[in-house]
């Protein structure tokens, strides 16, 4: 089983992490899982004219692994084999994308905790996930 586990620097990731783990345990076979931060993009002609290209990727690069960290330590410490996946896009764009790709059985990310209406009117990552994604989506409050 293949799971993608979208992340970003907020608490509920953390518990979708130990949803993560908690799936892992009913299963006869570890998942593979996937963890994936998605930076939203900087307009590059605005960044550019401040700091050098190689400067913006090692910051998207920097932060993403600053993100990425917590998550990880957390299901490497249940025993979980854990490949890292860092992205500069549009968040649920790339999460679909990439699950398709990978051929993952689950997403799980977390859901922020905004009303349904406020999802409904201004949008959410979780909220586009679950209208594009052909694959079960598992949302942590």
């Amino acid at each position: 089983m293949k799971i993608l586990l979208a992340v970003d620097d907020s608490p509920v990731s953390l518990r979708a992490a130990a949803q993560v783990i908690a799936l892992a345990g009913e299963l006869t076979l570890p998942p593979e899982v996937h963890v994936l931060y998605v930076h939203p993009p900087i307009p590059v002609d605005f960044a550019t004219r401040h700091v050098s290209r190689e400067a913006l990727d090692a910051y998207y690069r920097d932060e993403g692994e600053d993100v990425l960290k917590a998550a990880v330590t957390q299901l490497q410490a249940a025993g979980l084999d854990v490949v890292r996946h860092l992205h500069v896009g549009h968040p649920a764009d790339v999460v679909v994308k990439l699950a398709d790709e990978l051929g993952c059985d689950y997403i799980c990310l977390g859901r922020h905790g905004r009303s349904v209406v406020a999802d409904l009117i201004l949008g959410s990552v979780a909220t586009r996930v679950l209208q594009r994604s052909a694959v079960p989506v598992l949302l942590v409050g």
